[in-house]
């Protein structure tokens, strides 16, 4: 890629885009003129999504991209850009990963200005991991910037939901919104209470009942009725109904199912209505009553959304905490703040439970809300100290102090989870999971042992070290957040070999004997 002198992108696909762009064109076309001559109708609902494909079609067709020696120029259907080499501090890819295994995953190219700013470009871009002509044009337009620029990395960096360089803004809109929804929910909580307690308390109108609480229905009404005929209805299909003979004192009520499925035609039955809605419907065989929300269910629902919150508001937390590392670099896994955030939930919602409204009332709750308080503080220490990010040397120091050297080859085998990334002779097909270590040379297994059956051994003689690094998002996500990247030479061969931090310094010291990641970061720093 070094001879590239000029990259053009173009959408693929054109004559497809253009038949899109016209179909939706024409059919807008359609819908105004119907809608002069006849007004507006059912067919203005088709205007949206038919101008939304022509603009989306439109804007996907004009695109390009294009670099040559004097920078780099972007083109869509409403702006146009062009960028000289020196304004440009990186090409980055971006990494989007699909939902659902019907969808493929999706690759586009970052720019990264020297101001900080990043913007997104239209093209090239690729719907699957595995696309040498995506890989092409990205190298090539790496290669120019290099010849004509001043990159800030050597390699190439992949941004994913992985990364640091993610973005946390809707991480942050999803926590305020389940906080926000809490806060409304709890917020209600006190008066579905008071309702409570004024259902329990009413009494049945009497003579000598005040008028004002006779008009404000605080006070039941009792009135007979004769059910006409019921209408039961499954609940995916529609609502079921009780129907009453001469209307009176209604002509139907809504049910759920099930009850409607207890009365019959001609049950004569009695309905209590309070604050002038019918609460109750009482007959020989069967009572329905309606539902009251409780001020129980509100507050466990209000507990639940702040907990939900929690989740992203520790990925904002983790994105905010890692905010100097290289935008590439993978964050911890945020699974020991969700650890904690359930954990709270087995003391928090019983005593929501059992005390909706007043958690202090009494020593018990007392005693257990304290209890369950330092608990939380401590799952949230451990989840702050297990989300913590270890460089590759202080995880080798800690190792080299913790086990001496040699005392690997006086354990016997010891299997490793490990597996090198790259195809080689002794992993072909990247089918290694697993490195034994003692009893023999290491190698290569696809299994956890015991026994070196199918075992490929590593030739120590072509491999060296030359560094240790936290996971990147080039390195893909089948590679757990926590381990470490050693980046070996194999007889001229870039390889890389992923192991747990402390299962990955007792590797290196077999494959490079009195070298250890610390020595290596040190060399490289």
């Amino acid at each position: 890629m070094t001879d590239v002198r000029e990259v053009t992108c173009r959408p693929l696909r054109t004559r497809a885009l253009w038949i899109f762009a016209a179909l939706g064109a024409a059919g807008v076309t359609l819908v105004a003129v119907r809608m002069v001559y006849e007004g507006p109708d059912a067919w203005l609902g088709l205007a949206l999504p038919l101008s939304l494909v022509a603009i989306l079609s439109l804007r996907a067709v004009t695109a390009r991209v294009s670099a040559d020696a004097l920078g780099l120029r972007s083109r869509t259907l409403l702006r146009h850009r062009n960028v000289p080499w020196s304004d440009v501090a990186d090409l980055r890819v971006h990494l989007k990963y699909a939902n659902t295994p019907r969808v493929q995953d999706t690759r586009r190219v970052i720019l990264v200005l020297r101001d900080g700013r990043k913007r997104l470009l239209p093209l090239p871009q690729s719907w699957s991991p595995d696309d040498p002509d995506f890989d092409a044009t990205v190298g090539a337009l790496r290669a120019l910037h290099r010849r004509y620029g001043v990159p800030e990395s050597s390699h190439l960096p992949v941004v994913s939901y992985r990364t640091a360089g993610s973005g946390w803004a809707g991480s942050l809109a999803l926590c305020a919104l389940l906080l926000a929804c809490a806060g409304l929910v709890a917020w209600w909580a006190p008066s579905l209470r008071s309702d409570e307690r004024a259902w329990k308390s009413a009494t049945p109108c009497t003579a000598g009942t005040p008028v004002a609480e006779r008009e404000e229905g605080e006070c039941l009404t009792t009135l007979p009725a004769v059910i006409a005929r019921t209408d039961a209805n499954r609940p995916a299909k529609k609502p079921s109904w009780l129907y009453f003979a001469d209307r009176r004192p209604l002509e139907r009520l809504a049910v759920p199912y099930e009850d409607a499925e207890e009365f019959r035609p001609g049950d004569r039955v009695e309905l209590t209505i309070w604050r002038r809605e019918v609460r109750e419907v009482a007959g020989e065989r069967h009572v329905w009553r309606k539902h009251l929300p409780a001020a129980r269910d509100a507050v466990i629902g209000a507990a639940v959304l702040a907990l939900a919150a929690g989740h992203p508001g520790a990925r904002v937390l983790l994105r905010l905490r890692g905010r100097r590392l290289p935008d590439d670099e993978v964050l911890p896994s945020v699974l020991p703040f969700t650890a904690a955030l359930v954990g709270t939930a087995l003391w928090l919602l019983p005593l929501c439970y059992l005390s909706p409204t007043t958690p202090l009332a009494s020593p018990v709750t007392i005693t257990w809300a304290a209890a369950g308080s330092l608990a939380t503080l401590g799952l949230l220490t451990w989840a702050w100290r297990a989300t913590r990010v270890r460089p590759p040397e202080e995880a080798a120091a800690v190792e080299d102090s913790a086990e001496p050297e040699g005392q690997a080859e006086q354990r016997g085998e010891v299997f490793l989870a490990a597996r090198f990334l790259e195809h080689t002779d002794y992993n072909p097909y990247r089918f290694g999971t697993h490195i034994v270590l003692g009893g023999g040379p290491p190698a290569v297994t696809a299994h956890p042992g015991p026994g070196r059956f199918a075992a490929k051994q590593i030739p120590l003689e072509r491999i060296t070290v030359n560094g240790v690094r936290r996971v990147r998002g080039s390195d893909g996500d089948t590679v757990p957040r926590s381990w470490h990247i050693a980046e070996l030479d194999d007889a001229g061969t870039p390889v890389r070999l992923a192991a747990a931090p402390a299962d990955l310094t007792r590797i290196i010291r077999e494959l490079s004997p009195g070298k250890t990641p610390a020595h290596t970061a040190n060399q490289e720093s």
